[in-house]
């Protein structure tokens, strides 16, 4: 008997199955087939997301790997920073979008690490327990910002061991004007717990801060 014909007799077999075999065994068939439909409509679901319930526009790196805080008028009035706070603990700290300097014509020309008694672009922190980390309060001097016509005192705005300056902004201060959120940054810090807790009681949110300063 040829491969052909093999294969015309089982489907001769599967087509003159008993009526009421072929009944009872679509019966079994159909829960399963339900079960199936319920699962695959609950995998698109997750693979394939309500467009209704997406935000207009994704989140950026930033939102979406740290959760922002603000110190608005930071000692000074119209000083306001930021500080983007991510899992592990790190505070990255830096000038809000809304800070005075922004405004003037021309925006930052310079930035100066050389503040206090010593220059803090000369820092060097090394391995895993972060050596000669300079530790400051949430009031202590990072750098001096100038524009055209004046300076401005950026600070720590929290409590903690500074692990890094961004330094790029010695050469390159219009990081500031175009990225203050990213590439512009000024500085990381490591907060204890403790530290953390009794600063974050005086930050804003960044919902708090929108509405402080009118902002969409």
């Amino acid at each position: 008997m040829s491969n052909d014909m093999v294969d015309r007799t089982h489907e001769l077999e599967e087509t003159t199955v008993p009526k009421k075999v072929q009944n009872e065994q679509e019966g079994e068939k159909q829960p399963i087939r339900e079960i199936a439909d319920f699962e695959d409509e609950e995998l698109h679901k997750l693979l394939v997301p309500d467009t209704s319930q997406l935000p207009l526009t994704p989140p950026s790196a930033v939102e979406f790997n740290f959760v922002s805080y603000f110190a608005p008028d930071f000692m000074k009035p119209g000083n306001d920073q930021y500080i983007y706070r991510h899992p592990n603990g790190l505070c990255v700290v830096g000038l809000a979008s809304t800070h005075l300097a922004f405004k003037e014509e021309g925006g930052i020309t310079a930035v100066d690490f050389n503040v206090g008694k010593s220059d803090r672009s000369g820092m060097k922190v090394t391995g895993k327990r972060k050596k000669n980390a300079q530790h400051f309060e949430a009031n202590t001097a990072l750098c001096k910002v100038c524009t055209t016509d004046d300076s401005y005192i950026v600070r720590c705005c929290v409590k903690g061991s500074l692990l890094e300056v961004n330094d790029r902004l010695v050469k390159q201060p219009e990081l500031l004007n175009s990225s203050a959120e990213r590439e512009g940054y000024i500085a990381i810090i490591m907060p204890k717990p403790a530290d953390w807790e009794k600063v974050k009681a005086s930050l804003l949110s960044l919902e708090e801060f929108k509405k402080l300063r009118a902002l969409s």
